[in-house]
């Protein structure tokens, strides 16, 4: 069921089961998903379906301009993809009696509610019996007498009063812990960036766009003669691959660049976790693609470099680094020690461990203030992008660095185990400050 949802019964426990599915461990790291799924979820029991389309998700949500192009800036999208990854995740594990399950489905974003039977209403369901007193309707029941209850509705008016101020103190010393902490932990975020934040210049989240080749249209459309009805149409072109004869020769010429393609997913993820970032903090900031810049503008500005071997530049930054990407290799320590870091299993499988490199240079080969975020494989990227936009996230992992960080150029390797494609919460299992 999607849409409204009238009975407060209904309402009420969805309420209570989004609060569920925000606070458990997929969803714990991910601000992003968490954003996202409590707007979608309430807007949709409040029955305002025009609030779910996917540019208002995005002024609402994610601050983008009210003209922002949908189709160049994919974060509702990527977004509603990482949400639906993280609830098959939370309700892999999630009990069974689980009164509503929430989902959202592919090509939407109005959540749908599956219901478990209904609960027995709270006034039936409560029993009004008292340990070791057998219940009777004889009418020679011994009835309590009126000063006996005076005496048990003042002691329990005692016992309520008492657990109500330790609930109050336990809420006021919660509060001031809470503020104190989340107070610490934007602090250590803002540290990170502050080389970034304070420059009059935007900053550059800069994606690799490596080259892309696919058959020209004369291909398909003689595969589409031979077999009716397939790649009649552009999305067939793009989302299936051309099943053809492994023996069948074809030249050079029935093939073209696709240069609208070729953006890796991880880096994707990382982009936006880290664009979402600067929204929050008002700082101006533009995403480079590809060509799109070049060291010139590396040196004009702070920025983000996004991607391992698919970009030069993170190559390039990392180069002579005590911790760089090698082909075949994935992330080599320099020196005797000359350990090294590989995603273990197979990544097509979405079921693997990655790991993560994150590079601050306060000072870096452009004179400007660089932050590096790459993996050997799509988990290490995206999670080394949500390590440094995250502040819990951040905070945690600082807890062993030099108390002046803050001023030093370091290097972080972050370990994570990607779990049906899903990066989970990263440790740091290396690190280099100097």
């Amino acid at each position: 069921m999607g849409g409204l949802v009238a009975e407060g019964e209904k309402r009420d426990l969805i309420l209570s089961e989004l609060e569920r599915v925000l606070e458990s461990k997929p969803f714990r790291t991910s601000n992003r998903s968490r954003l996202f799924l409590r707007y979608v979820v309430l807007h949709s029991i409040n029955g305002q379906s025009e609030k779910l389309k996917e540019r208002t998700i995005g002024i609402d949500v994610y601050q983008r301009v009210v003209d922002y192009a949908t189709g160049d800036d994919p974060v509702v999208r990527v977004s509603a993809s990482e949400v639906r990854k993280r609830l098959e995740q939370y309700y892999y594990t999630a009990p069974h009696d689980t009164p509503v399950r929430i989902e959202i489905p592919m090509g939407s974003y109005t959540p749908e509610y599956h219901w478990a039977s209904l609960p027995i209403p709270v006034a039936e369901s409560l029993s009004l019996a008292v340990p070791g007193v057998q219940e009777t309707d004889s009418p020679d029941m011994e009835v309590t007498t009126p000063r006996r209850r005076r005496k048990s509705g003042l002691k329990l008016w005692s016992m309520l009063t008492g657990l109500l101020f330790a609930v109050g103190a336990m809420f006021t010393v919660a509060w001031v812990i809470e503020h104190r902490t989340s107070s610490s932990t934007q602090s250590v975020l803002y540290d990170f960036w502050a080389p970034a934040l304070n420059s009059q210049h935007p900053i550059l989240i800069c994606l690799a766009r490596p080259v892309v080749y696919r058959p020209k249209i004369d291909l398909y459309e003689k595969f589409s003669r031979m077999h009716p009805g397939t790649f009649t149409t552009e999305d067939q072109r793009d989302n299936q691959q051309l099943p053809l004869n492994p023996n069948e020769m074809i030249a050079w010429k029935d093939m073209e660049v696709y240069s609208g393609y070729g953006v890796a997913g991880g880096d994707v993820e990382a982009a936006v976790s880290i664009s979402d970032l600067f929204t929050a903090m008002k700082k101006s900031h533009q995403l480079r693609i590809g060509n799109d810049y070049s060291f010139q503008d590396l040196r004009t500005s702070p920025s983000v470099i996004v991607g391992a071997f698919n970009n030069r530049w993170t190559l390039e930054m990392n180069s002579g680094l005590h911790f760089a990407f090698v082909w075949g290799v994935g992330i080599q320590e320099q020196g005797p020690s000359g350990r090294t870091w590989n995603f273990e299993g197979d990544p097509t499988q979405k079921n693997f461990v990655d790991y993560g490199l994150v590079t601050r240079l306060v000072n870096s080969k452009t004179g400007q203030f660089v932050v590096s975020v790459a993996g050997p494989s799509f988990g290490g990227t995206q999670t080394a992008g949500e390590f440094v936009s995250n502040s819990e996230l951040l905070e945690q992992g600082l807890k062993s660095a030099p108390s002046d960080w803050r001023t030093k150029n370091f290097q972080l390797i972050l370990k994570t185990n990607v779990i049906d494609g899903i990066p989970g919460p990263p440790h740091v299992v290396a690190s280099y400050f100097w």
